[in-house]
């Protein structure tokens, strides 16, 4: 992977087996020597989020490993980065798509699917921040885009920044299924309540759960929530 330095660790995930994942070494590297990033709006300062392992992904992975695989159920990962929560799902045979408007995600997601021998896996492009075009698949770089419905749409760490038109509410309404659930893992960041709000004037009703825990050994602390959302009437 030309550009940037790269690591590759063994991550534990309880409930299943430990994951090999290859991600950026640290938050220095930055490669966009086509402008791809720059075209969507990706910052040389935002370009290494995505190739990081973040603590509240690994929260939405745990989490996702104790669910149980079911018939028929399509799960949606938004904002997946290197897709860690999409790798265990995958793993455990559930019928995931993993999804980020990120240039260099799905290459990332080939290579870790390969260091762990698993089969390929569904990516779509998806940037809630640009409205998609009704009447194609595929975004203006050729991309095959997010599209249908899903019964679980699930996501870490994505209220980082001030959504005043309310894009990332209405594009997880857009592919709910009438009976959807919807997680978002969140390290009480200053958006939530605004984003609570977004969600109700679309029928949702939210609950959450706490996921704080100490520090212990090698595990740092954490504080942040689990917000579950479901149409009022599911």
């Amino acid at each position: 992977m030309p550009g940037y330095l790269t690591k590759q660790q063994n991550i534990a995930v309880a409930g299943v087996d430990d994951l090999i994942i290859r991600s950026l070494l640290d938050l220095q590297q930055f490669s966009d020597p086509t402008g791809d990033a720059e075209r969507i709006g990706i910052s040389s300062a935002m370009w290494p989020l995505f190739g990081m392992l973040w603590p509240s992904g690994a929260h939405l992975a745990a989490r996702l490993a104790l669910r149980p695989v079911l018939a028929g159920e399509r799960i949606l990962e938004i904002g997946c980065g290197l897709a860690l929560a999409s790798l265990v799902g995958h793993r455990r045979g559930a019928d995931v798509t993993a999804s980020d408007c990120h240039p260099l995600t799905a290459d990332f997601l080939k290579e870790n699917l390969r260091l762990n021998h698993l089969p390929p896996m569904k990516y779509r492009h998806g940037n809630w921040s640009i409205p998609e075009l009704e009447d194609t698949l595929k975004d203006d770089a050729g991309r095959r885009i997010v599209d249908g419905r899903y019964d679980l749409i699930m996501g870490s760490d994505l209220l980082y920044e001030r959504d005043a038109n309310a894009t990332l509410a209405a594009f997880i309404g857009l592919h709910s299924s009438p009976a959807a659930e919807v997680w978002i893992v969140d390290p009480d960041r200053g958006n939530r309540v605004a984003f609570n709000r977004q969600m109700g004037e679309r029928g949702f009703q939210m609950r959450e759960e706490r996921l704080d825990r100490i520090a212990f050994d090698d595990t740092a602390a954490y504080k942040g929530r689990l917000l579950i959302y479901r149409f009022n009437d599911a």
